[in-house]
């Protein structure tokens, strides 16, 4: 991907952080997108997300190993978890299949069943960036008392306003993880 901003992967001309995350810092301290949402992905994300093409999602996982091979590892890997009703209708969650493979090949665990979403919240895809967010808000816990470890990467297939994210991340940050970053496989633009 070209260069982009730091806190939130949209493209920018030169590496850096754009004005909007100087001017409001989001919780996330570090994105990093493996490509920008446009052809071929555009067509393959949506395959594997909503039409049960594992083997896509299979590919997917493999170009972000690929892309983020070289990143500082955290301590652990968090899959951003669909509500129980979405992961029944759908059969699988998208963001656990591109972390599971992802954590094998670059070593670092996995924790799941931490992070929860506590809510069935609406389809983000219809929803501007303020709905988005309003659509989010508390909708995600984290579970169990032991303590959480102090770095944590967020994984997701598709970042676009960052509201889902963030959410995941306030709900982390709260429940004592000092720093929460995200890889996704596409960010759109």
């Amino acid at each position: 991907m070209p260069a982009a901003c730091q806190r939130c992967a949209l493209p920018l001309a030169v590496p850096g952080t754009c004005g909007a995350c100087l001017r409001r810092p989001p919780p996330l301290r570090e994105v990093h997108a493996a490509f920008l949402y446009s052809a071929p992905l555009d067509r393959l994300l949506p395959r594997f997300k909503f039409h049960d093409d594992l083997a896509a999602g299979r590919l997917l996982s493999q170009l972000m190993v690929e892309a983020f091979a070289d990143l500082p590892r955290p301590e652990t890997l968090v899959a951003v978890p669909l509500h129980v009703a979405r992961l029944r209708s759908r059969g699988y969650d998208q963001a656990l299949e591109l972390a599971r493979p992802l954590s094998r090949a670059l070593r670092v665990p996995l924790l799941s069943g931490r992070l929860c979403r506590m809510r069935s919240t609406a389809p983000q895809s219809e929803r501007d960036a303020a709905a988005r967010r309003r659509n989010l808000y508390r909708a995600f816990d984290v579970r169990g008392g032991a303590a959480m470890p102090a770095h944590v990467v967020l994984i997701d297939d598709v970042m676009t306003t960052g509201a889902t994210l963030h959410a995941a991340a306030d709900a982390l940050l709260h429940a004592g993880v000092r720093r929460v970053d995200a890889w996704v496989c596409a960010r759109v633009p």
